[in-house]
């Protein structure tokens, strides 16, 4: 890529504001639940001092407290950001991202005033509460109802595999609202409190671990509702019609967004062959060693690539159709084929987080599960290839359409 002189100015200024607040250990592993504590405030920390310069989502309108910036400043932002080994926003904020898209085009405008702003300045982060015991790949099928009661709704269920380490201050979730009601047709969208009375959080306990930062690939926890009042204010749409108001942000879940973040394992594979010796030369040396690094970075950059196409869509305003669910799919597989060929590579060195005997620094571990547990997250790969096939009109007499994901920023 090649840059103007007013993008690359605008680099220098980002560059050196990131220098000034980025504190220098901010992608350290956590080596305990407290250190993991200590982690996630300071990068809350960090998300509130990027909300206020409107860095932390900054492609969000202005109006609604985002940055309201253009594509190629967007492109600087996450280029600087991952360059120190962040994301934006620099923790997990998945029903932030997701759920502040699906405000944006579901929600009234006071909706929008009252619950964007505090997203997008870094004020709160907000869990997505989706699946249940009895409801993955099958959302349209969830139990957990929330039933009208005056003024209020009344919710009880359960969800599980929700959010990550350190609690969450808002949550939105999908309930049935009309029991008696046609499939996809009785259930209804809300965003809400995360400390109302009546909600209690567990964590699992799953192959995917724990910890909170780039390194955090899947703590999660079941969030029980005992009859937890919300008010009417809470739903977002049209009652009974959450389903609708889900496409959006099963579009953005699914990749339709697009992404300009580069996967972590690249540079740090890439280092580790150049520095380990095996039998008496470096790994790098190694011709088969060589082969496999050179598909990895094609398979990398291959997904690179369509993220980003993804994202260039959404900015300039370009429909789309099965790009966002190929993208995941693409994405997804990768991920399981990368644990092959990290593990042929580095060898029982991939298999322990032990920081002296794991290879990258035990980076390399965290990734053999994550390439695991990434294939179900967000629909599983049989989903991605379902949306694929309805999109393109397989074996329907229409097409199905892609959810509706609104962007302010344009190139």
């Amino acid at each position: 890529m090649t840059y103007t002189a007013a993008q690359q100015e605008f680099r220098l200024a980002v560059r050196q504001w990131m220098t000034e607040n980025v504190p220098p250990d901010i992608s350290i592993r956590p080596a305990s639940e407290a250190e993991s504590f200590q982690l996630y405030q300071r990068r809350r920390e960090l998300g509130r001092r990027l909300g206020a310069k409107g860095w932390l989502y900054p492609s969000a309108p202005q109006e609604y407290g985002g940055g309201g910036l253009d594509f190629d400043s967007v492109i600087v932002l996450e280029e600087e950001s991952h360059r120190l080994g962040i994301t934006l926003p620099p923790y997990y904020d998945s029903g932030g991202r997701l759920g502040s898209a699906t405000i944006r085009v579901w929600g009234t405008e006071e909706q929008k005033r009252a619950l964007l702003p505090p997203i997008y300045r870094g004020e709160v982060r907000t869990w997505q509460l989706l699946t249940e015991p009895a409801a993955g790949s099958d959302l349209a099928g969830v139990q957990s109802t929330a039933l009208r009661d005056g003024d209020s709704y009344v919710l009880n269920g359960q969800k599980i595999y929700v959010g990550s380490n350190h609690g969450a201050d808002r949550l939105w979730i999908i309930a049935v609202t009309d029991p008696r009601g046609a499939r996809h047709h009785n259930l209804s969208w809300f965003m809400i409190d995360a400390n109302l009375p009546g909600i209690t959080i567990h964590p699992q306990y799953l192959l995917s671990g724990s910890g909170e930062g780039l390194l955090d690939i899947g703590h999660k926890n079941t969030v029980y509702f005992d009859n937890v009042r919300i008010p009417l204010s809470a739903r977002i749409g049209a009652e009974n019609e959450g389903w609708r108001v889900a496409s959006t942000h099963l579009e953005v879940e699914h990749g339709g967004s697009g992404s300009l973040r580069e996967d972590e394992i690249w540079p740090r594979l890439l280092h580790y062959c150049r520095e380990t010796m095996r039998d008496g030369r470096r790994l790098i040396d190694d011709p088969e060693v060589r082969s496999r690094l050179a598909q990895v970075y094609i398979r990398l950059e291959t997904v690179r690539l369509l993220n980003t196409r993804n994202f260039w869509m959404s900015y300039a305003g370009v429909e789309k159709t099965y790009e966002g669910p190929q993208t995941s799919y693409v994405r997804k597989t990768t991920g399981l084929w990368l644990t092959e060929q990290v593990l042929a590579i580095a060898g029982p060195y991939a298999l322990t987080d032990d920081i002296t005997l794991g290879a990258m620094d035990g980076f390399a571990e965290a990734q053999q599960r994550g390439g695991i547990v990434s294939m179900h997250p967000g629909g599983t790969t049989d989903i991605q290839r379902v949306i694929m096939a309805r999109r393109l009109g397989i074996g329907k007499r229409s097409r199905e359409q892609a959810g509706v994901v609104l962007h302010t920023a344009r190139p």
